[in-house]
Order: structure tokens, then sequence, then C-alpha cells
């Protein structure tokens, strides 16, 4: 088997470099005392000790008499107060009864104020009044409409573009509806079988024209103001 020249070399600087702890721990260690046990409350925070001068400080005084205190006697007031009590009586205002309501018939009494049954609320001070916030709101739709129509109105005279009148629309309106109609009457009138291709073409053609009705009469109707191009 070959050995290497340098083998003994290489054993020597590495026992020469190589601490006696670094394979198989220190030489000598320390073994911890049975007395330095883990006691209880050893590791919370412990508080500082308290100074002297609190210490000293001197308790506030009690409110409360003290035992050799004696009451002021012999103290008389010249008051009547049969008659303060009997004028008080006479003089005052009759005190109201709160309102109640009973729930049961074993008479189970409850307060009215806190059942909401008193209509408070149509007894405010600004009840059926008109929000400031609604009001100005109302006001800013109002002004944008009016600016869209002069808007309108200013390209409209621009282009040379008519309105179509509240008859003329209706009229339109109308015209649309009878020529959905007709095309329906005439797609609920085809073959329940359709198996050539010139009927197949057929119903696509008349479900395309609905459809399109359909979209024009929507649009008329959400749009109340309607305008033309003059050809």
């Amino acid at each position: 088997r070959y050995i290497s020249t340098f083998r003994p070399s290489v054993k020597r600087e590495i026992e020469k470099s190589k601490a006696q702890w670094k394979t198989m721990g220190p030489a000598k260690v320390e073994v911890p005392s049975p007395k330095n046990f883990l006691q209880k409350h050893s590791k919370e925070p412990k508080l500082p000790e308290r100074k002297k001068e609190q210490d000293s400080r001197k308790m506030p005084a009690l409110s409360v008499p003290r035992k050799t205190d004696h009451p002021l006697m012999g103290i008389q007031s010249k008051k009547n107060f049969i008659n303060a009590n009997a004028v008080a009586a006479i003089m005052g205002l009759a005190k109201k009864p709160q309102p109640i309501y009973v729930d049961r018939r074993q008479g189970d009494k409850h307060l009215l104020e806190t059942s909401g049954l008193v209509p408070k609320y149509i007894k405010k001070k600004d009840y059926g009044i008109i929000p400031k916030y609604v009001t100005q709101r109302n006001e800013e739709i109002k002004r944008a409409q009016e600016e869209h129509e002069a808007y309108v109105l200013e390209s409209l005279r621009k282009r040379a573009m008519k309105r179509l009148s509240d008859e003329e629309r209706n009229s339109l309106l109308q015209g649309l509806k009878k020529n959905w109609e007709e095309v329906h009457h005439e797609f609920q009138s085809l073959s329940v079988d359709i198996d050539t291709i010139p009927k197949k073409m057929h119903k696509e053609k008349l479900e395309s024209q609905m459809k399109q009705l359909e979209h024009d009469i929507d649009v008329i109707e959400k749009h109340k103001v309607i305008y033309i191009a003059n050809e």
C-alpha cells in the first residue's frame, strides 16, 4: 500500500495547531454547586429599594373626625320648619305624574317616554324641512342641467339639427312598436322544425330585426329629447 512520505510532518503540524479542547471538550469543567439551585421568583424583576425620604413623608390629614373631637353643643335655630314647609307646599307647583303605559292585564307599568310610543320625531323644530345638503345638491343638478341644455342648444345651432316634438316622438315610438309586433308575429309563424338553410337564415334575420327594434324602442323611451340632423 502506498504511504506518503509527508505523513509524519502533517501529523506534527496538526498536533501543534490543535488545542486539547477542540475534539473532546475542555480539560476541566466547573461543576455547579448544589447550593446555587434555581429558586422561586429569582428571575422576576426586582423593584428598587424604597428611599428613606418616602418613608418619612406624613400621611395626609383624614376628613374623618377623631375620637377626641366633640361636636358643637347648644346651637339652636329660630327657623320654624313647620311653617316653612307649609308655605313651600302651598306656593310650590304640583308635580306632574310621569306618563306610563300598561302592557299586561296584571298591570305591569313602564315609562311611556322610553317606550318609543311618544311621537318625538314629528314634534321636532326641523321636522319636514328639507336638509341643506339636499337643497344644495338639487341646485347643483339644476345648474348642471341648464348648462347641458345650453350646450346642446349651442351645438344644435352650429350643426343646424332639428329637435323632435313630443307628437313626432310618440308617433315614431308607436311605429317602432308596430313594426316589432309584425316581425314578432312573423317569427311566431315559423315552423318548429327548421331543417333547411333558407329557413335558418330567415329565422336569424327576424331575430336580428327584433333585437334592433327593441334597442331603438329602449333608446327612445329613455331619452325624452331627441335631435336629428337636417339632410
